[in-house]
């Protein structure tokens, strides 16, 4: 048998260990997976000393295409995606215009994204006030998963997405439980916040600081507490999405041990970055749940390690540079968004399994089998004879220096430029198809695919 590609030397990472073989791939599935491989292939690539880790799924990726594609559209953003390693990925429903809530929009939303990803994707649909009738045509056009803030968002733009109240989220999610569908949550109280804004701002007081202050962590807890009550009350799915405290963490993991079906995220920022740094880098480290204390983020390690956290994610929320700045360096001023899907995987693997001894196992639980079992994207997830050919190349041995002419973002800003990362993501392949390399860049054309959930692929088979 002629096979497209065979990696083959690599220390191969499986769900529950680590073996050094070969893997074979034919028509875009893994085909052969064994100690020596020696058939003939198109191409062989040699990863010995690199690990072989499946594509990660980052499940949290805000790409604004279309309606402000200026901020980020699917090529840049996919570039990016694929030069970290990530080898699908699901857009959130906000931020692109319009908002993706009803079947219009979200057909909109796929004619907009066809034939411009290099990494294949999925996308949410919203719960916003308004749209409960629009939650079931949603699911029948393929919609993975279902998005809501308890935090205000949004703007006066027509069609632009917007909070939940109280009533929109206990419905919503009494629909999605006969839909059977899980609902993911920006979990912070908009009431609170908002004020205490409000009465900060008054005060004159626009630090970093002042913005962390005016988003304490008992308004994450509340959120998720509340959130948690009415999922019991309606048996709906919960996600609670870039979680940032223990405190809330302790509360998911309450709930799940008493039988609630709820999984939560976090994302690198809230590891790698502290109030105190915050104010140090300045706007493009803003964000929403801020940025936490030293104590807080150590404390939320602690979650990591001990297994409490299901699944990392980017939570990439671009913007163009001046809605990152400020004339007088108001940080509530500013956008509220970190550019960062392009370190998600070198950047924890660096923390989580080479500095604090994390197996690489329980990494690539959480950043590839986790996902694809939560959002039913399947064939994806883990390395394994018939599954699609997502894989990574990464070598803990390389250093290297985030610059910002190496970004793929459409506006180069990161919080971390200028960090040095103790690994580096080699080699990219989506469905078997090689596209990045470390040497390279990019490679090829875009050849992403829509993943879309279980039911609504049936359904359009039929």
């Amino acid at each position: 048998m002629k096979h497209d590609l065979i990696i083959k030397g690599g220390n191969v990472v499986f769900r529950d260990e680590v073996r050094n073989v070969d893997i074979a791939i034919k028509d875009g599935k893994i085909s052969v997976i064994a100690e020596k491989i020696i058939d003939e292939a198109e191409q062989v690539v040699n990863a010995q000393g690199q690990y072989v880790m499946p594509g990660m799924i980052d499940t949290h990726v805000h790409i604004c295409e279309p309606g402000r594609t200026e901020w980020e559209g699917f090529v840049t953003g996919t570039k990016a995606l694929a030069a970290g390693g990530t080898t699908s990925y699901v857009d959130m429903p906000l931020n692109a215009l319009p908002a993706t809530i009803d079947r219009e929009t979200l057909q909109i939303k796929q004619e907009a994204a066809k034939g411009k990803n290099y990494v294949d994707y999925a996308l949410y649909g919203g719960l916003v006030p308004g749209n409960l009738d629009k939650l079931e045509e949603l699911s029948e056009e393929g919609v993975v998963a279902y998005k809501c803030f308890m935090a205000t968002c949004g703007t006066d733009i027509p069609n632009d997405f917007k909070n939940v109240d109280d009533y929109t989220l206990y419905a919503g999610m009494k629909k999605l439980a006969e839909l059977d569908h899980m609902v993911s949550i920006h979990a912070e109280n908009a009431l609170i916040t908002d004020r205490l804004g409000e009465e900060i701002a008054k005060q004159g007081k626009i630090t970093a600081a002042d913005y962390v202050a005016s988003r304490p962590v008992f308004t994450e807890v509340d959120a998720v507490k509340r959130a948690l009550y009415f999922a019991r009350e309606t048996g709906c799915k919960l996600h609670f999405v870039h979680i940032s405290t223990e405190e809330a963490i302790d509360e998911i993991t309450t709930a799940r041990n008493e039988g609630q079906d709820v999984t939560v995220e976090s994302c690198p920022h809230y590891f790698t970055i502290t109030t105190a740094q915050f104010e140090e880098l300045g706007p493009v480290a803003k964000c929403s749940p801020p940025l936490r204390s030293k104590e807080e983020k150590e404390k939320l390690w602690n979650k990591l390690i001990e297994g409490k956290i299901d699944m990392l994610t980017s939570d990439h929320s671009p913007c163009p540079f001046e809605m990152k700045e400020s004339a007088t360096n108001n940080m509530f001023e500013v956008w509220g968004g970190i550019t960062g899907c392009q370190n998600n995987v070198d950047l924890m693997f660096d923390e989580a399994v080479l500095k604090r001894n994390v197996p690489v196992t329980d990494f690539v639980r959480m950043i590839t089998a986790n996902p694809a079992e939560r959002f039913n994207i399947r064939n994806k997830g883990e390395i394994a004879v018939s599954k699609d050919a997502d894989i990574i190349l990464v070598d803990a041995n390389q250093s290297y220096v985030v610059k910002k002419e190496d970004l793929y973002y459409r506006h180069q800003h990161s919080p971390y430029i200028g960090r040095t990362i103790n690994c580096r993501v080699t080699k990219t392949f989506v469905r078997g198809n090689l596209v990045f390399d470390v040497n390279q860049g990019i490679v090829g054309d875009p050849i992403g695919q829509l993943v879309m959930h279980k039911k609504a692929e049936e359904t359009v088979k039929l």
